[in-house]
């Protein structure tokens, strides 16, 4: 039996982590071992937090998806990383805007 996609988006670290810790890891293969291991360490928010993140950043702030899920995944801390997220895009982004959107991570942030 051929194992088929039915539809392919962009997940979070810590949505990576969630599937495959209900996979089981006495049933991942040696690359997803590696991955679960990698997801672990640089997890910076739990998986339902992510989601929520990514959806806000998308309908609130306009964001791409591609986008919205790279920045969650690695929650920058300054307006020059948000911008360097978004520097690839085909317009220009406002200081303010990206203001907003680092006191919005900021609010969701683990405290360390």
């Amino acid at each position: 039996m051929s194992r088929r996609a039915l539809k392919e988006r962009p997940i979070t670290i810590p949505q990576t982590k969630k599937i495959l810790e209900t996979v089981g890891e006495e049933k991942l293969d040696q690359f997803q071992r590696r991955t679960l291991d990698y997801a672990s360490k640089f997890s910076k928010i739990d998986p339902h937090a992510s989601e929520e993140l990514v959806n806000n950043l998308v309908t609130r702030f306009g964001l791409e998806e591609e986008d919205a899920v790279q920045i969650v995944n690695c929650m920058p801390g300054s307006v020059e990383e948000i911008r360097a997220f978004l520097a690839g895009g085909r317009k220009i982004v406002e200081t303010s805007k990206i203001e907003a959107i680092l006191s919005f991570l900021n609010e969701h942030r683990k405290k360390e």
